[in-house]
């Protein structure tokens, strides 16, 4: 069991990093029938794709966020 307190932004940290994986994992197939010179995936997996960045940027606002509350605390 671990004693250390959750920050504010630690849920979207975690959360982020899970659709950033995602996003990775899903850019990885897209591309994989490129080189191997299989049939073209349908659309929606190259939309999936678009996860990473959307991931990166929900674990940037968990970090923000998170910067905040430890300013906010320290200043008061």
């Amino acid at each position: 069991m671990s004693t250390e307190t959750s920050n504010p932004g630690d849920a979207l940290v975690r959360a982020g990093a899970v659709v950033f994986i995602v996003g990775a994992v899903a850019t990885v197939v897209t591309f994989v029938p490129l080189f191997l010179d299989l049939a073209r995936l349908p659309s929606a997996a190259y939309w999936l794709s678009m996860l990473m960045p959307v991931g990166f940027l929900v674990a940037l606002a968990g970090l923000l966020r998170s910067a905040r509350a430890q300013r906010r605390h320290t200043a008061g």
